[in-house]
């Protein structure tokens, strides 16, 4: 496992910026690409997965998440996004509660390729799974917040934990949503977490510079992944009006919010957090499924204000350029 880590790990970003070009880029810069297997379809996850066959990379896992005992909180949000839709003339589809994501299918594709790394997001994929992956020599990783998710992942015998602080951008990988509030910084989730385990730690939240990534190493990250300093990489699939309201300067700060999705997550402050945070239930990917057609039409438009732009705390580092000179820049 440890032969596998690189330093440095460009995070998977589900939904458009994480390409197989940006991880080939990484790779090919000496550091480590995760693809996001998130909302795509196995299809499109094997295509990648063939394209960087011999390529050191990982691959990035959502655990299914089961449905709500009780769905009236969602109904009630459904009918407050009905503005919504009507602002941009789309219609607001009927709630739904299941979908795995085709989850069997992933870690069968991964299984089929032995894809290096496989990283699980959301929760702790069970015994058999992992055993499986590792069988098909797979390195398994799983995504946690806190030293208790630490612990019970410890169960599904990973090689890795990935220590993911409330500074990171994008959703948060707590199992504990109602709780969360996303204020903890990398080194204080990397120390929790090594406490309770002697497996290599990856420290993952709010790294903006080589500094951040020097510090972290030097508490005994075993690597350290960062995400939002590539959202503006020439590689990256990023929305051009998430790249355009990155950088326009009107965008000051990030919230953690449960707006579009129903997972908390971290993103810049807009109309729309501002808006429905407050009201927003827990309920992914319930809430992620009803905001989509809303979200897609902001996008089409270019319109900012109804998008999840999600991004850490330390976005204002991030600039255009290369991967290659990303990379560079947080090693200097």
């Amino acid at each position: 496992m440890r032969d596998l880590l690189r330093p440095l790990i460009v995070a998977p970003m589900a939904g458009g910026p994480t390409t197989s070009s940006l991880v080939l880029a990484a790779a090919e810069a000496g550091a480590l690409g995760f693809l996001a297997a998130g909302y795509r379809t196995p299809e499109a996850v094997e295509d990648d997965l063939r394209s960087l066959r011999g390529v050191p990379h990982g691959l990035n896992i959502f655990v299914p998440m089961a449905a709500p005992a009780d769905a009236s909180p969602l109904e009630r949000y459904r009918r407050l996004l009905q503005a919504e839709a009507d602002r941009y003339g789309v219609d607001l589809p009927p709630l739904r509660l299941d979908d795995d994501d085709h989850f069997a299918a992933k870690v069968e594709l991964a299984i089929a390729y032995a894809t290096p790394l496989v990283s699980f997001t959301f929760g702790v994929p069970g015994l058999a799974v992992t055993r499986a992956l590792r069988d098909a020599g797979c390195s398994v990783l799983v995504t946690v917040t806190s030293a208790d998710e630490a612990r019970r992942a410890l169960a599904a015998e990973p090689n890795a934990l990935i220590a993911q602080a409330g500074a990171a951008g994008g959703h948060a990988s707590t199992t504990s949503p109602f709780g969360y509030r996303g204020t903890s910084a990398a080194a204080e989730v990397l120390a929790a977490v090594r406490a309770v385990t002697d497996i290599p730690v990856i420290a993952a939240g709010g790294v903006a510079s080589a500094a951040d990534v020097r510090a972290l190493l030097d508490v005994g990250a075993a690597a350290v992944q960062c995400g939002t300093c590539f959202l503006l990489a020439d590689e990256a699939g990023t929305r051009p009006a998430q790249r355009a309201a990155m950088l326009s300067g009107d965008f000051r700060e990030t919230v953690v919010t449960r707006a579009f999705t129903g997972q908390p997550a971290r993103g810049l402050r807009n109309r729309f957090t501002d808006a429905y945070s407050a009201a927003a239930p827990i309920g992914y990917p319930a809430v992620h499924h009803l905001t989509a057609p809303i979200r897609a039409a902001a996008a089409q438009r270019g319109d900012p204000g109804a998008l999840n732009l999600w991004a850490g705390t330390g976005f204002a580092a991030a600039r255009p350029a290369p991967v290659a000179d990303l990379i560079g820049a947080l090693r200097d």
